[in-house]
């Protein structure tokens, strides 16, 4: 979660309220979940991914989940569904 930490307080708190609100929580939980180490429900672990655009991954937040398979089932990854 350091990354985390670190991602929102590198943006601006208007910065700070837009990512949280595309994520559909609060600044307030984020920082709350990180001071105590709550964990982080997948859906808002994507999320905050996404709307980081990459710079806050999901195996940052939530390294305990298996997001190396989900990620190989993208569209336009060559390692899943080959017939050879």
């Amino acid at each position: 979660m350091d990354k985390l930490l670190k991602y929102l307080n590198s943006l601006s708190k208007t910065e700070r309220s837009a990512y949280a609100a595309a994520c559909k929580t609060s600044e307030g939980y984020l920082r709350k979940a990180i001071s105590t180490g709550q964990r982080i429900g997948e859906r808002l672990c994507i999320a905050l991914d996404r709307e980081s655009a990459g710079a806050v991954r999901c195996e940052d937040i939530r390294p305990d989940v298996d997001w190396a398979y989900l990620r190989a089932q993208e569209p336009g990854n060559d390692k899943v569904g080959t017939n050879g």
